[in-house]
């Protein structure tokens, strides 16, 4: 909105020439979203205790976190709104990118919702069914695929597939590349859903790869840097930086807030959001591959559950953690919260620079 009412300007002052700039308006969305946190956050967290939206703890699980119970959750919301705010305000709506990840956010954003609702109304731990909440992910991001499939048949979306390390190989995949993304955007959502288990460990793991995906866009939208790179230039992906940049900011906002003691938790509303949106950036930008590697720590997390799953029922009950997610079996062997938070965020940082200096190896 403000880039529409401020460029024009222009032509008056040589001032509101800056706004036409890329990294001006990022900077502008970061800020933004951190001040629409600051100003709304205690506000929703004193709504949220309000009307007694709280935290429900799994009985099996560690029992240090029954003292968590009845924490404002449903924070998320805070997240969304601090995202999409600033990019309404600062991005350049006629961008049909930045429209796309949007509603994947609103979208995944919708089914944490209702299973958070569930938790709620149903004063217990589980909201939907296991088997519904991936039904929901897998239609809505069979709609996601779809639209991106359908803008790649008409010359808007790249549908060949970027490799790491490999200059010329990008195979095209036409309608097979709808199978991919939606395996990339659930895959992605139930990550974060499942590193959200302490106290802002997956909301800083995830500013880590927001972070990085800023980074990767404002690279992929610029022509020079990306020839440099040799990574695809994708001309509409440099005002998806704006949301990204929005992204990160309303990610180290809810920081503040969640960090040890949390005073409030994202819940699923933000989990699924979230995961979904950092691959629906990586896949616009055509870097699904540099997010496994910046969200690293989010694939080990999935493959701590994955191994306990799969070898508790090979093995006839054994286990090779003491309980999964990965988190989880820190803190059974001692380690307190503080520790494995920052720990993994240490990790997180590794792998997004990992991916980073992929960049110039090709």
């Amino acid at each position: 909105m403000l880039y529409w009412l401020l460029v024009p300007l222009r032509k008056y002052t040589v001032f509101f020439n800056v706004f036409r700039y890329i990294t001006v308006r990022t900077a502008m969305a970061g800020i933004t979203a951190l001040v629409v946190s600051f100003v709304f956050g205690p506000i929703l967290i004193r709504q949220l205790k309000k009307r007694q939206i709280g935290q429900e703890i799994r009985p099996d699980g560690p029992q240090s976190h029954l003292a968590k119970k009845g924490t404002p959750s449903m924070g998320g919301i805070l997240i969304i709104a601090s995202t999409l705010i600033p990019t309404l305000l600062w991005g350049n709506l006629g961008n049909t990118y930045v429209w796309i990840g949007m509603a994947t956010m609103v979208c995944f954003g919708l089914v944490g919702f209702i299973d958070d609702y569930l938790k709620v109304t149903r004063r217990r731990s589980l909201g939907l069914r296991g088997r519904s909440k991936i039904i929901l992910q897998v239609i809505l991001a069979a709609l996601i695929g779809l639209a991106l499939v359908y803008i790649g048949l008409t010359d808007g979306f790249s549908l060949r597939l970027s490799f790491p390390f490999f200059k010329r190989w990008a195979p095209y995949l036409g309608w097979l590349y709808l199978p991919w993304i939606m395996f990339i955007l659930v895959s992605s959502s139930n990550a974060v859903n499942l590193a959200d288990g302490l106290d802002g460990l997956a909301i800083g793991l995830t500013a880590i790869s927001a972070g990085v995906l800023t980074a990767l866009t404002y690279i992929a939208g610029h022509q020079v840097f990306s020839r440099y790179l040799n990574i695809p230039w994708i001309e509409s992906a440099a005002e998806l930086t704006v949301f990204a940049g929005a992204l990160s900011g309303a990610c180290l906002a809810f920081l503040w807030f969640n960090c040890h003691p949390a005073q409030v938790f994202m819940g699923d509303v933000g989990a699924l959001s979230l995961g979904a949106t950092l691959a629906a950036v990586a896949i616009l930008i055509k870097q699904e591959f540099l997010l496994f590697a910046a969200a690293g720590v989010f694939i080990l997390e999935v493959l701590s559950v994955v191994i306990q799953v799969g070898y508790f029922k090979v093995s006839g009950g054994r286990r090779v953690f003491k309980m999964a997610p990965l988190h989880h079996h820190f803190e059974l062997i001692g380690w307190r919260e503080e520790q494995i938070v920052v720990r993994f965020w240490i990790l997180g940082i590794i792998f997004a620079l990992f991916s980073l200096t992929t960049l110039k190896l090709r």
